[in-house]
């Protein structure tokens, strides 16, 4: 038996192999998986049944260890334990799109980690720390989670590899911390969202250095906002995509010559100023330019044919694209250049004639600027040389402001200059050689210094007019200025009460307050053709809304109808020419309310006419057609359709639109066979979606006010030749009372049963949510070609939401609702079910559970603008010759690319070229990361 091995008994084997499966179960690992577990309901418990954590679905371990946890939408509800931080080999963690709650568990200390995605729970606390020793950390979303307010704190520096972070409407509160894109700090920091939280304060410095490509600031919701100057923006040279709208930014737009690869830049909805940077309009990567609603000045821009733009409501001197301003206006640009386009400045300077702006004297007949009033202005910055330009400039006062630097010597060149005043301003040096009847008022200032020293009070002890000063004019003085200015005041006075009661008298034409044009009646004007339309939407959303007068019904009807914050009057004698009095041939529908009427001008515009039928004008007829004036003189949006004028004459109740020529969507989606149209592909309904989700949005958060629509359906969305839609009849809007459209109110009930939100049609209590449910319906319908309520269909399926949860159940069932006239492609198909899922969570039965519009923005821009690149021929762009050999087309390739070592990612999204990385491809998220970085917003 000497060199005989005897194998071990089968007990013994057992024994064996049960107490390697105990201590394999008993690993830090197990033990943790097991308590997230217990935490967890899944709506299939046979995810996560078997004994062994590695073997659960979506669970990957390597060496034991477990590496990933991949559980994102699928419907898990619970807490995640605090015991988390023990997975020190976990990389992957992915619970997004999920119903979990309850605080976070801290991941201090998991140097593996390299991507969580915690996007779109119910989380409600981020602890002290989390990002402590996050080391390998490279992608972090916390999008759309109720925390309580948190700051960016010191311990995300750890997360040094950090290139993707992602906390849209995630409570963040304070500044922008400096270490985000530093140097020194997060580095290799590239796409950087902070939408929608409280942010105050202004753009890091810091950022000049970093690498960010995406930068996601828009509609921080804190008192000030976001604000300051953006000049920062002309140094983040990698920069493709800038959201910034809906803040408090001011001055002017930076030069952008150094960005090659800028996409899309939005500044909407803030308070720029100054001139739209020649750098700006002619980059060659630009595709999309946003700058509505600041105080933008000079001449309005003119991009090139491939940019999408929305450029309404600045202060441009011209509404014309490309057009020249006035040399006078230009000059003034030049001044305010070195003062950093103050908007003391921008906020008067109306228009292509300086004449007319406060502080601005002009010759009655030459029109040249003689007299320059820019005292107490609270102006920083230098004196510009361009004053010279005005050589009928008689006096230029600038005394009592914050004015450095020295007076330029292009003053002294000035032939008409009798009086300069920049007394109390920190200005030094030397003062240029005027003649010697040119008087220097200089009091205050440290002229004859050579630096600028300590700026003096702009309205320092002993200043000119100031109580118990040491002036050493005499009381009598003093008294005879006041009785004088007394005396030119009363004067003033009397002669503006005789100019406004002849003014009154005049019954020919219309002023409006706001405004310097004549609207002339064309009544009176001796042509019915000759209107003039003064659109108030232009004049900024947020201005006070339109007020109705009427003289009451006359035999001849004449009366005349004024909207005191922008004319928009038109007389029914032009209507009736433009529509061939209100012809058949000329109806575009009918309804309700009454008809609407295509119309041409004389010009070839073609106008939309609602003309409301007389029985349809109870009071509540003419309340709806009030509240429309009085929504569409407040908002403007590209994607609102345009209110262009109104009538009131007699009995006449009318409105202008801009003309929609592809007519409604309910056309195309439900008619599109009986009126002969081409059914719509699924890209374009996509397109459409997000075209209302974008004007809507602006009636909720965008707007200076919240208004809800309460009457969202197809036939009220309207889409223009280029099929973009916009979304029409304001009747029903109403104003949201707290200003955010959180706070519900109660209102008689109104809209369409179909659309109607539930809490809406029982209680008639109103928040912006019913409008949320009723686009909810509007993508469902999208989805099946189907309408709301449709009552050829059975009893159990005439009602289009319930149906559609039911056929969303299952896979099977699901694709049998889609509409089959819609080519499925397995892209088709994926983004369907995503669109789907948001008109699912957009219809929920409570209000709490829908989401914002913002939100619906973020999920369809990444469906309907996924940029890709134009397909070139491969010997085209290189120049290799297909017969060369390889290495002679490997030398060609290294010439055309300049020999850089060209870094590929083997991961599409989040560039990690790390060869472990490749071995187990992460799921495919339909909304990328968060809410993927190549969406939209909230515009």
């Amino acid at each position: 038996m000497g060199g005989t091995h005897l194998a071990p008994p089968p007990i013994l084997g057992l024994f064996l192999l049960l107490l390697v499966q105990t201590a394999a179960a008993q690993s830090p690992d197990a033990a943790v998986m097991l308590e997230l577990k217990k935490n967890l309901v899944f709506p299939n418990a046979s995810w996560w049944s078997d004994p062994d954590p590695c073997n659960w679905e979506t669970v990957q371990c390597d060496n034991n260890r477990i590496v990933r946890i991949q559980i994102g939408e699928r419907g898990i509800k619970g807490t995640l334990p605090d015991s988390l931080n023990k997975l020190t080999e976990l990389q992957i963690f992915e619970v997004m799109r999920n119903q979990l709650t309850g605080p976070l568990p801290s991941f201090a200390g998991l140097s593996s980690l390299q991507e969580f995605l915690l996007n779109q729970n119910n989380f409600t606390k981020i602890p002290d720390g989390f990002f402590k020793g996050l080391s390998s950390l490279t992608a972090a979303s916390l999008d759309h989670n109720p925390f309580d307010p948190w700051n960016i704190s010191e311990s995300l520096k750890e997360a040094s590899a950090l290139k993707n972070f992602s906390a849209i409407n995630a409570s963040v509160i304070g500044t922008i911390p400096s270490f985000l894109g530093s140097s020194d700090g997060l580095a290799s920091l590239e796409n950087l969202k902070l939408s929608y939280n409280f942010l105050e304060g202004g753009l890091p410095d810091s950022f000049s250095t970093s690498s960010i490509k995406t930068l996601w600031l828009n509609g921080q919701k804190s008192d000030s906002k976001l604000n300051g100057p953006i000049a920062v923006l002309g140094n983040m040279t990698s920069l493709v995509q800038v959201w910034l709208q809906g803040n408090s930014f001011t001055g002017p737009i930076p030069d952008v010559s150094a960005l090659k690869s800028l996409n899309e830049f939005n500044v909407r909805d803030n308070q720029l100023t100054g001139p739209v940077p020649d750098s700006l309009v002619s980059s060659a990567t630009l595709q999309s330019v946003t700058l509505t609603n600041n105080m933008l000045q000079g001449k309005m821009p003119k991009f090139g044919a491939g940019v999408t733009v929305d450029n309404d409501n600045n202060k441009y001197c011209l509404n014309v694209a490309g057009a020249e301003c006035d040399s006078q206006v230009n000059v003034f640009l030049e001044i305010a250049r070195p003062l950093g386009y103050p908007a003391v400045f921008a906020r008067d300077w109306n228009g292509n004639d300086p004449c007319g702006w406060t502080g601005v004297t002009c010759d009655p007949a030459t029109k040249n600027v003689t007299e320059i009033h820019f005292q107490r202005k609270g102006l920083t910055g230098t004196i510009a040389p361009e004053y010279s330009s005005f050589t009928m400039l008689t006096r230029l006062y600038l005394n009592n402001n914050s004015l450095t630097g020295m007076v330029p010597d292009a003053l002294a060149t000035l032939p008409n200059l009798s009086l300069l005043d920049i007394s109390f301003n920190n200005v030094y040096g030397q003062l240029p050689n005027f003649r010697q009847n040119v008087v220097v008022k200089q009091e205050g200032t440290r002229i004859g210094q050579r630096d600028a020293g300590t700026p003096p009070s702009s309205n320092p002890e002993g200043s000119p007019g100031t109580p118990g000063s040491g002036s050493k004019m005499s009381k009598a003085v003093i008294v005879g200025i006041v009785l004088g200015s007394v005396a030119v005041f009363l004067v003033i006075c009397a002669a503006a009460v005789f100019f406004f009661v002849k003014r009154r008298k005049r019954t020919g034409r219309v002023q409006s307050p706001n405004t310097n044009t004549m609207v002339i009646h064309p009544r009176h004007s001796g042509s019915d053709q000759d209107i003039k339309i003064t659109i108030a939407g232009l004049r900024g959303a947020g201005s006070e809304g339109a007020s109705y007068s009427s003289s009451g019904p006359s035999a001849t009807g004449g009366d005349v109808h004024v909207v005191e914050s922008g004319n928009m009057v038109i007389s029914i004698q032009v209507l009736r020419n433009v529509t061939k009095n209100f012809s058949e041939e000329n109806i575009l529908g009918s309804g309700g309310f009454g008809t609407v009427y295509k119309g041409e001008l004389h010009d070839g515009t073609k106008i939309a006419v609602k003309r409301m039928e007389s029985g349809a004008m109870s009071d509540k007829g003419l309340n709806e057609f009030q509240a429309e004036i009085a929504v569409l003189t407040k908002v403007r949006h590209r994607h609102l359709v345009a209110l262009l004028g109104y009538c009131l004459e007699g009995s006449e109740r009318l409105l202008v639109y801009e003309y929609m020529p592809q007519g409604t969507l309910s056309s195309h989606l439900f008619n599109w066979a009986k009126e002969n149209l081409k059914p719509l592909e699924w890209s374009r309904r996509l397109t459409i979606a997000l075209d209302v989700a974008r004007g809507v949005e602006y009636l909720h958060s965008l707007a200076h006010q919240s208004f809800v629509h309460r009457d969202l359906k197809p036939s009220n969305i309207l889409l223009g030749d280029d099929m973009r839609a916009k979304v029409a009849d304001f009747g029903l809007v109403r104003l949201a009372p707290d200003g955010n459209g959180k706070m519900s109110f109660a209102t008689k009930l109104a809209g369409t049963f179909g659309y109607l939100a539930p809490e809406y049609a029982v209680t008639g209590r109103v928040t912006t949510k019913v409008d949320v449910f009723s686009f909810g319906v509007i993508l469902m319908e999208l989805i099946t070609g189907r309408k709301a309520l449709d009552d050829s269909q059975p009893d159990e399926s005439c009602h289009l939401v319930t149906w559609f949860r039911r056929m969303s159940i299952g896979p099977d069932t699901f694709q049998k609702a889609i509409d089959p006239v819609l080519d499925l492609t397995e892209e088709t198909l994926s983004s369907i079910r995503t669109v789907a899922e948001l008109a699912g969570h957009c219809s929920a039965r409570e209000p709490h559970q829908r989401p914002d519009m913002s939100h619906a923005v973020n999920v369809l821009s990444s469906l309907a603008e996924l940029w890709k690149p134009a397909e070139q021929d491969a010997e085209d762009i290189y120049s290799i010759d297909l017969d060369m050999t390889l290495p002679q087309a490997l030398k060609k390739w290294q010439q055309f690319e300049g020999n850089s070592n060209a870094e590929f990612s083997s991961s599409s999204f989040f560039g990690n070229s790390s060869a472990e990385n490749t071995q187990t491809s992460i799921p495919t998220r339909p909304y990328g990361f968060g809410e993927s970085f190549t969406s939209s917003d909230g515009r």
